[in-house]
């Protein structure tokens, strides 16, 4: 049916646990063409900072995007056997760094309550929202922080 057509259309709906590769990645491809159409999205640019030891052995890393003002990091990740000796910390201190390069002054994330929001309140996040229902009574947090 058109936008703004009178006459409704006659569409089924299905419901399935096992969507197609091609179902998927049809929708996938819709959806991008929508929002490059409306938004300027060529202007999203990744960011990574790495740790490394001196062997050049990684040991973690925090990943994410820059868009306008706004930095999102994805994956924040340390290596078990380094977990608690400030690496995570650095790590994040580097890849806000970066981003405040490219003008970025709002950062944003989404953690598990079993990840680390004690670890980001510390560092000036603040929580947006808490997402509960999940299995063994854990909670999604959507965290946020401004910057000068």
């Amino acid at each position: 049916m058109k936008r703004g057509s009178s006459r409704p259309m006659k569409v089924n709906y299905a419901s399935t646990d096992e969507p197609s590769s091609a179902e998927l990645a049809a929708i996938d491809d819709g959806l991008e063409r929508h929002n490059h159409a409306v938004a300027p999205l060529g202007d999203v640019r990744q960011l990574a900072a790495l740790a490394r030891d001196p062997t050049g052995r990684l040991l973690g890393g925090a990943v994410g995007r820059t868009w306008g003002r706004c930095c999102e990091l994805l994956q924040l990740w340390v290596d078990d056997p380094y977990r608690g000796h400030g690496i995570g910390s650095g790590l994040l201190d580097a890849f806000e760094a970066r981003a405040r390069t490219r003008g970025c002054s709002i950062f944003y994330l989404t953690t598990l309550s079993f990840q680390a929001p004690d670890f980001y309140r510390a560092r000036g996040y603040g929580t947006l929202a808490e997402i509960d229902g999940y299995p063994n009574a854990i909670v999604k947090y959507l965290m946020h922080k401004k910057v000068g």
